[in-house]
């Protein structure tokens, strides 16, 4: 006697060597067609037969089967549970043999769409509505994988599907996984060895290296567009008393988010008036209107060579920006000094409109103003008696910020400066070095720095919550983390010298200032704060604004970084030996003193981090941000002070997060950290 039996979830056929259990057999030992001996529990059992050899009835009934309609099974079968041998009754017109029974089983087995298994050898058809429903999804799975054959040969072949292209940034970046087209992409990558991103590369999914870097960032953060929807832009205040005030702002000649401006006023030959004007969007739209949410889904404005993503539409720019010949509402911070003594002897904040008479560029005007041409009386440029003072009292500020510091900032820093152009219809990048002590730059830094700290200082004064910066330790040698935060909480910030520092000079372009802002004005005003002690919406900001911040710094460092390589290469020094002044850096890593590129350098162990070599630059790759530098000399052995160390290694790994082309807008743009 043969047996037909479950196993594992197969079945399988052997001969009958012992049974037990008496005339009710409980168990058989068999011997299978591999010659393997197996215990068999009766209710494995599925059929008993003596005709044909066990060796013999699979094969038969797997050529059997192949040859049976299952869709005409379907139609024969009863329409409710059934067993093998009744339909086999009806299909084969006797009762089927064993190897008829055994196809017949293999072929419901194989088709579940069509029949449901209700035990050993009984079966029941599928509904015809859940037929018509699975048969329409097969045919639609047979179509895909045509379609993805289809996509798999065009991208192998070096082009890219039809209608793929709006597609291509979330396939690249946030692929749904279980999307036809992601299948594609995936095996035609691996069939080829490459990474996706290189294959979407190589079959011109991106226009340029440079789109790949920048859509990977706006896939993530800005997945509707850069866009905005129209929005109404708000009437300016009406209200507001107009300053009598000669107001000017200092900016590069690029920048249109002009957010400050300055003026002077002498009360006597010792006394003057320092005005310092902030843009005032904050008195134009309130929190929870509409330029609020956009604003607060934006939270900054992104920075990149050649283009930036504003955190407010253009034309609320426009209307609130300190553009020359205009009068525009700013929250102003005047503050009477002692020309004498350098002292401050009151502050006063008002919200007003202020004539901005000139918006001096300082890209044109630092070769003639320069600490210099401040001190001598032959020299003539705008508003020099003005800018005198200013910078008379610049220094004094600076020299008692250093006192809470505890040790001087370091003054020479060099600023680069990302300009894209086109050239016959290819972009060029140009990239210009400036020393960031510049007395223009230095002016517009440490009055800044004044008005954050003053308003950060009268917001605790009067009980108002806002949002600081602190830093109340300082960052171990070479470390990326810069040990400052941002707190409801206010404390010093010792990386900058002062007591309270509340970013408050930028509403145009970041949303903590614009808060800050809305903060002052109730306080000026009289009114009720908008963000009450311990908001839950204060805390929500700095955790949001934390991540887009660093998210945009990033994008920044990749940007400026893709730029760098494409310098080095319009330079012709990539590959060709010509040696490149570097400065070697902690953990055997050279920063390039022609543009704010770092990379590892082996065979430098010996020498001390900050000591001037030339390297040749070997390879750049554009795709991985990466370049392989080649040591030719060492230029000096004495090395630079740690604290230019730790400036250049900041600079060069966390790169300041908000850049406007010329001037880097950062807690303390003197020495350029981004705090």
């Amino acid at each position: 006697m043969n047996l037909l039996f479950e196993e594992d979830g197969e079945i399988k056929a052997g001969t009958v060597l012992e049974t037990t259990g008496g005339t009710e057999p409980t168990g058989y030992q068999v011997e299978l067609t591999t010659g393997r001996r197996a215990k068999v529990k009766a209710g494995q059992v599925v059929l008993k037969f003596s005709q044909p050899d066990a060796k013999q009835i699979l094969p038969q009934a797997q050529v059997l089967s192949e040859t049976l309609d299952v869709a005409f099974l379907w139609e024969v079968a009863p329409h409710d549970e059934f067993d093998i041998a009744t339909l086999g009754a009806d299909y084969f017109g006797q009762p089927p043999t064993p190897v008829q029974w055994l196809a017949l089983l293999l072929a419901l087995q194989a088709a579940p769409i069509y029949f449901r298994r209700k035990g050993k050898g009984r079966y029941k058809p599928a509904p015809e509505a859940e037929l018509k429903a699975a048969l329409a999804g097969l045919e639609k799975k047979r179509q895909q994988a045509l379609l993805q054959a289809q996509w798999v040969s065009e991208l192998k072949g070096g082009g890219l599907p039809e209608d793929w292209r709006e597609k291509v940034p979330y396939l690249a970046f946030k692929p749904d996984k279980n999307s036809t087209e992601y299948k594609a992409l995936d095996q035609a990558a691996h069939e080829l060895q490459l990474s996706s991103l290189s294959l979407l590369q190589r079959v011109g999914a991106f226009a340029s290296v440079k789109d790949i870097h920048r859509t990977r960032f706006l896939v993530e953060w800005f997945p509707r567009g850069t866009g905005f929807e129209p929005i109404a832009v708000p009437e300016l205040p009406e209200d507001l008393p107009t300053a009598t005030a000669r107001a000017f702002s200092i900016d590069d000649s690029m920048t249109t988010e002009i957010d400050d401006a300055f003026s002077v006023q002498w009360l006597t030959d010792r006394q003057v008036k320092i005005g310092v004007h902030i843009a005032a969007p904050g008195s134009g739209f309130a929190p929870d209107s509409a330029l609020d949410t956009v604003a607060r889904k934006r939270l900054s404005t992104v920075y990149m060579p050649g283009e930036k993503i504003t955190m407010l539409p253009e034309a609320v720019v426009d209307a609130f920006t300190l553009a020359q010949g205009r009068t525009c509402p700013a929250l102003s911070l005047y503050a009477e000094f002692d020309l004498g003594t350098g002292q401050c002897l009151s502050r006063q904040t008002v919200l007003e409109q202020v004539l901005i008479e000139a918006n001096l560029r300082h890209d044109e005007l630092d070769q003639i103003i320069t600490e210099a041409t401040l001190a001598d009386t032959s020299t003539e440029f705008p508003f020099k008696r003005e800018l005198q003072v200013l910078w008379q009292l610049t220094q004094i500020l600076a020299q008692q910020r250093e006192q809470l510091r505890g040790k001087p900032e370091p003054r020479n820093r060099t600023d680069f400066t990302f300009r894209v152009t086109q050239l016959d219809g290819e972009e060029k990048i140009q990239i210009e070095q400036r020393q960031r002590d510049a007395p223009l730059d230095r002016l517009v830094a440490e009055w800044m720095i004044f008005a954050n700290s003053s308003w950060g200082q009268m917001l605790e004064q009067a009980g108002v919550p806002g949002i600081y910066r602190t830093q109340t330790h300082w960052a171990r040698p070479g470390s990326r983390q810069s040990a400052v935060k941002m707190s409801t909480v206010p404390a010093p910030h010792i990386g900058i010298g002062v007591s309270h520092y509340a970013w408050s000079s930028s509403p145009l372009r970041r949303y903590v200032d614009l808060v800050n802002q809305w903060q002052m004005i109730a306080l000026v005003r009289g009114r009720k704060p908008v963000f009450e002690k311990n908001s839950s919406d204060l805390f929500a900001i700095i955790g949001a604004f934390d991540a887009a911040y660093a998210a945009y710094a990033e994008v920044q460092n990749q940007m400026e970084r893709y730029w760098s390589l494409r310098w080095l290469q319009q330079q012709a020094w990539v590959g060709s030996g010509v040696q490149v002044d570097a400065v070697i850096l902690r953990n055997e890593q050279a920063r390039l003193l022609s543009v704010p590129l770092a990379a590892p350098l082996s065979g430098v162990s010996h020498l001390a981090p900050g000591t001037h070599v030339q390297v040749e630059v070997l390879s750049v790759d554009e795709l991985a941000l990466s370049l392989e530098l080649r040591l030719s000399a060492v230029v000096t052995t004495r090395p630079e002070s740690e604290e230019l160390l730790d400036e250049l290694e900041q600079d060069t790994l966390e790169p300041v997060p908000t850049q406007i082309e010329t001037f880097v807008a950062t807690d303390n743009p003197v020495t350029g950290v981004g705090q």
